[in-house]
């Protein structure tokens, strides 16, 4: 019998299988090459992307007693968590002493802390702290190295003693400055915590650099109630914190008088973090952390702290606001 089909055009059943096996194979290669790209992310369930799982030690953020430190620990917390790391907070108490403590036992391995107030507490009160944060975070640098710590980059956040008066003092006396204050208010009274005497950025500052004596007019006062004290009249003059979040309160009315010749502080938010812990992650860690301190500000916190002490909304909720604002949270 001749054969009417031509060469290669046979229909024998077992060479069509054939064929189509060795289809289904390039297909099946085709789609395990597809899918076995290495990279750091994987797809959920709603067709997002999740950051792969870094693998490493617990990172521990320590969060002081008082609701800033609160929250800035649940912003580390959330930006680490949506880069793949396994993160954790724990309250350890209102004390410098402690948070260190909490360092050296390994209950902790980050924490938020500020410039100056971070180098006075180490060099034992010496006075180094200025207003410049660079010279003064490289004076605290090499204190942290002999701890075992680093310090990465300070945020423009700026948590420090602050002057306030009310808007009829301000507009009375012609106020907005520092150096207004020492020119025109001389005779007014200063109400601020007992330390004022003493501390080299309060009453002795305003001395040193404006050559304005306080002293025969200060009444000594618990933070808590400087800003009453204020708004009744017991005082014309009161010091709260740079972040005090009822500086964003228009029903307060204080105005915050200009440091015009850098007086203050320079007690910039940073991360405190154990060497143990760059060592273990190196700049996956180290760039996320920098990129919080890049987008904090001082005007942010002074919201944040808003939030928290008038509003009383929950430190990991107004994180989460933070993160998703500046682009650290989806």
């Amino acid at each position: 019998m001749i054969d009417s089909n031509p060469p290669g055009e046979r229909t024998d059943p077992m060479r069509r299988h054939l064929k189509w096996l060795g289809v289904l194979l390039a297909f099946l290669l085709l789609g395990a090459a597809c899918g076995g790209s290495d990279d750091n992310s994987s797809t959920g369930d709603n067709g997002g992307t999740t950051p792969k799982a870094k693998s490493g030690p617990e990172i521990k953020i320590g969060a002081q007693d008082f609701g800033e430190s609160k929250i800035l620990a649940a912003i580390y917390k959330g930006a680490l968590e949506n880069e793949g790391f396994k993160a954790s907070t724990k309250d350890v108490g209102g004390f410098r002493d402690v948070l260190f403590a909490g360092f050296k036992s390994g209950d902790i391995n980050l924490a938020p802390d500020y410039v100056a107030s971070q180098l006075e507490f180490l060099n034992g009160g010496k006075g180094e702290a200025t207003g410049d944060v660079d010279a003064t975070f490289a004076k605290l640098k090499p204190l942290l190295e002999a701890k075992d710590l680093v310090g990465l980059d300070p945020s423009s956040a700026v948590d420090t003693n602050s002057f306030v008066v009310t808007q009829k003092t301000s507009d009375d006396k012609g106020i907005t400055t520092l150096s207004e204050l020492a020119k025109n208010g001389k005779d007014l009274k200063l109400g601020a915590p007992q330390d004022c005497e003493t501390n080299g950025f309060c009453i002795p500052g305003l001395k040193r650099v404006y050559g304005l004596d306080m002293s025969a007019n200060f009444v000594p006062l618990d933070l808590g109630v400087v800003g009453d004290s204020l708004n009744e009249g017991a005082i014309d003059v009161g010091v709260v914190t740079s972040t005090d979040g009822r500086l964003a309160d228009p029903k307060t009315g204080w105005v915050l008088l200009e440091d015009d010749k850098s007086m203050l502080a320079a007690d910039n938010v940073f991360p405190t973090v154990s060497k143990s812990l760059v060592d273990a992650y190196g700049a996956d860690l180290t760039d996320v952390l920098n990129s919080v301190s890049k987008a904090l500000n001082t005007d942010q916190l002074v919201e944040l702290n808003k939030r928290y002490d008038i509003d009383k909304d929950d430190p990991e909720d107004i994180a989460a606001t933070w993160l998703k604002e500046n682009g650290f949270a989806d």
